[in-house]
């Protein structure tokens, strides 16, 4: 004997199987994904420079960049691209195991990263910033 279909029965297909596959792969996605927590440079806080730094037998190398972004080094104007090489020929002069960068508040981030590396390329590893007036 056949059977016969009611006419107005629509075929549709199961989903079971189909769901699932989806819900095995957002499991194996959850699963497999990696959470890095992303590291970024906290803001720093500079600290005022009119207080004396403490005695000490070897003054720092002085760096000051004011708000326009100009930079003097030990009180002469250098440029930021002869930065390190002025560095380098002051460390060779003297006997600079620390360095002291007053930024004004304004200045590009960059420029004082730029700054600070250079500094550090020149063989100075301990760099202290602080703001300026």
């Amino acid at each position: 004997m056949r059977r016969h279909r009611h006419e107005n029965s629509v075929d549709s297909p199961d989903m079971t199987p189909m769901l699932d596959i989806v819900f095995i792969m957002l499991i194996f996605f959850i699963v497999s994904s990696s959470f890095v927590k992303e590291e970024a440079i906290d803001w720093m806080t500079l600290k005022q420079t009119d207080d004396p730094p403490p005695p000490t037998k070897v003054k720092p190398l002085q760096l000051v960049i004011d708000k326009h972004g100009d930079m003097k080094l030990q009180g002469q104007v250098v440029s930021p691209e002869a930065l390190l090489a002025r560095v380098q020929a002051e460390r060779a002069k003297g006997d600079f195991q620390s360095a002291v960068v007053s930024v004004s508040p304004s200045v590009s981030t960059a420029i004082l990263v730029k700054a600070v590396d250079d500094i550090k390329r020149a063989g100075i590893a301990a760099v202290s910033v602080g703001k300026s007036q």
